[in-house]
């Protein structure tokens, strides 16, 4: 008959990055990482350039390079535990999931 359509299946259960607890923890791991490599090599990367009279060196670090900076300081100062997870994920992306 005209107008009749085949039933349509339902889409597949996807997930985003944000909704999925593996993936974000993947995501903030490779974020950290990335982060604390980008700082070795150029370790005024994520530093504003302009301060204002009578500001501190850490009151620059706000808004996205902010964030930036603190997520290198993470992968700077807990380095053997974010090798470590970064270790745990592989192996549980490569064999479990």
């Amino acid at each position: 008959p005209a107008g009749h359509y085949p039933a349509q299946s339902a889409p597949p259960e996807t997930m985003s990055a944000i909704f999925d607890f593996t993936s974000l923890v993947t995501v903030l791991l490779l974020l950290i990482c990335t982060c604390a490599y980008i700082r070795d090599l150029r370790p005024t990367v994520f530093d504003r350039e302009e301060r204002k009279p009578g500001e501190l060196p850490h009151q620059n670090r706000t808004g996205v390079y902010g964030f930036l900076w603190k997520m290198s300081r993470i992968g700077e100062r807990l380095s053997p535990h974010v090798g470590a997870s970064c270790a745990l994920m592989a192996i549980y992306t490569l064999f479990v999931k």
